[in-house]
């Protein structure tokens, strides 16, 4: 078990980052690998939080019953195991810092296009043929890093959800992909019984920061709430460049 207080400190802060995107603020999550690597190998790291945001899912699950799109979930479950079977089969061959490089990109391009509109963007619906692209490079992404949220994001957003609809949909999508993650980690030793055991120190502000996140979304108001994570996802996208660019 670490006695490192630092690393207490930075777990304790992903923790909250993983539980608050459970609660509907995906882009959030994205924070938690990068945070808990200023002290732990990148790899380890992932492999650590995951069994933090399977448990937030469980909450986050239950907040959201009510609140997701359904048309979104058949196009993007089918799609996001394609992407993390990929993320499986591929592992130790596919560098991290490329992969942290594309999703950097992806999520800057999308972000600095809705935010340099003048005019509100066209609503899309849901389709497979952009499913497909960007529900695999979700899961694939999510395998690799936890990172899976800016391609869910070009696909989802355009369709200006309801803001309840959107968060519960990215809270049920993404408890199915850390579902289907665990046996693959499990299998390449990244989820390991050292590993569950600092977990159980965690479950406690994971499980708060759920509902902290639940509230901060009901109470935004819904054109704040789209302009809130697209900022996000514009600085998360860049801290994704800056790291991939650093090594």
């Amino acid at each position: 078990m670490p006695t490192d207080p630092v690393f207490w400190l930075l777990a304790i802060i992903a923790t909250i980052t993983v539980g608050a995107s459970k609660g509907g603020l995906p882009v959030v999550g994205m924070l938690a690998v990068p945070i808990l690597s200023l002290t732990m190998n990148p790899v380890a790291a992932a492999g650590l939080l995951l069994p933090i945001y399977i448990l937030s899912d469980m909450f986050g699950l239950w907040a959201y019953r009510r609140n997701f799109s359904m048309p979104n979930l058949r196009i993007l479950v089918p799609t996001t195991a394609i992407g993390v079977l990929a993320g499986y089969l591929t592992a130790g061959l596919v560098s991290d810092r490329w992969v942290t490089a594309l999703i950097g990109a992806i999520g800057l391009i999308f972000a600095l296009n809705m935010l340099i509109r003048r005019t509100e963007p066209p609503q899309t619906g849901p389709d497979w043929r952009r499913g497909l692209l960007w529900g695999s490079l979700t899961g694939f992404t999510s395998f690799i890093s936890h990172s899976g949220a800016p391609p869910f994001q070009v696909f989802v957003q355009p369709q200006r959800l309801e803001k309840l609809v959107y968060a519960g949909t990215a809270t049920v999508l993404f408890a199915w992909v850390n579902a289907i993650k665990l046996p693959a980690y499990w299998a390449l030793g990244q989820v390991n019984p050292g590993s569950l055991r600092i977990t159980a120190f965690l479950a406690i502000p994971a499980v708060l920061s759920v509902f902290a996140g639940l509230h901060l979304v009901k109470i935004i108001p819904q054109d704040l709430f789209y302009r809130l994570i697209t900022w996000a996802l514009l600085l998360v996208s860049l801290r994704l460049l800056w790291q991939a660019w650093s090594g």
